[in-house]
């Protein structure tokens, strides 16, 4: 392709566009990586490929790829700079199909970690905690009512190509979300700058049961004359529990009635002189304190 005024440029374009994408239910992806991710995936994520020469020269992986799906079509820079959000695509942009995931079938697979996005607005924040919920082994993303179009263009390249690892559902209440989720026996936490519970003390305690435990199986082992149990510890909610995160609006939090649904109100402490963090590095955080607990908590089993 030639002409970055030709009609299917300018459809591909369009995809910038909320309302073109929720009409089509399609999206772009942009740059080497985001598209490398989707065409993993084959055609059940990519309906279209448009790349340069040189880009599939310099990425043969992405050749191979591209020429699997059987929709790959050759364009000039020009082409893709009139298609792209971006003023540099990097010299690949795919066409790819929204892959939201349903609650339902979410729940089903017993999940033990979900990032829940309560009315984020900004799309690279929202693509940072997908990130980070993906390099976290969280089980899925979800956003409610109100929050941002994760297919946004810069909320795709903000995820770096996590949009393809992990389930999301989006436009789910998070009143429905809460009770359900509680009935497939997660618990839920909210992640508060003002939380009267620490993230550092819930930390310490999982630690602490973890090693109690150990110690019990130990005196188990060597001692068979009924001695005294290990102390047990005084404990918040446990990290390492099924667990639900709540993140709220960057500018408001959560609202009070999201707060309510919790079962605690979690602060990230803060240790210099900054007011707080950002709601993408707080969900970070939170999400790796569960996901380390977790999986200690798998191995000790195993």
């Amino acid at each position: 392709m030639t002409n970055p005024k030709a009609d299917r440029v300018r459809d591909v374009a369009k995809l910038a566009q909320r309302s073109a994408r929720a009409r089509r239910g399609l999206f772009l992806a942009e740059g080497p990586q985001a598209v490398r991710e989707a065409l993993r995936l084959g055609s059940t994520a990519v309906a279209e490929v448009y790349a340069s020469e040189a880009c599939l020269e310099r990425y043969p992986e992405l050749d191979d790829l591209a020429h699997a799906t059987g929709a790959l079509r050759l364009a000039t820079d020009e082409v893709l700079a009139a298609m792209a959000d971006t003023v540099n695509p990097q010299g690949i942009v795919a066409v790819c199909r929204q892959l939201d995931a349903g609650l339902d079938e979410v729940l089903a697979q017993s999940p033990r970690l979900l990032a829940v996005l309560c009315r984020v607005q900004d799309p690279g924040n929202a693509g940072t905690i997908l990130r980070a919920a993906d390099a976290a082994g969280a089980d899925a993303v979800v956003l409610t009512d109100g929050s941002v179009d994760i297919y946004n263009p810069k909320a795709v390249r903000s995820t770096a190509g996590s949009l393809f690892h992990v389930p999301v559902v989006v436009g789910v209440d998070v009143d429905e979300l809460v009770r359900r989720a509680r009935a497939a026996g997660l618990g839920v936490l909210a992640a508060d700058g003002y939380g009267t519970v620490d993230l550092d003390v819930l930390q310490d305690e999982s630690a602490a049961r973890r090693l109690g435990a150990r110690e019990g199986e130990q005196r188990s082992e060597d001692q068979h004359d009924g001695g005294d149990a290990p102390s047990s510890v005084a404990a918040g909610p446990a990290l390492e529990a099924p667990t639900v995160w709540l993140f709220g609006n960057e500018a408001q939090g959560l609202s009070d009635a999201e707060l309510a649904l919790a079962d605690a109100r979690v602060a990230v402490p803060v240790y210099g002189e900054a007011e707080s963090l950002n709601v993408g590095t707080a969900a970070t955080v939170c999400l790796y304190a569960s996901a380390r607990a977790q999986r200690r908590e798998d191995r000790a089993g195993g």
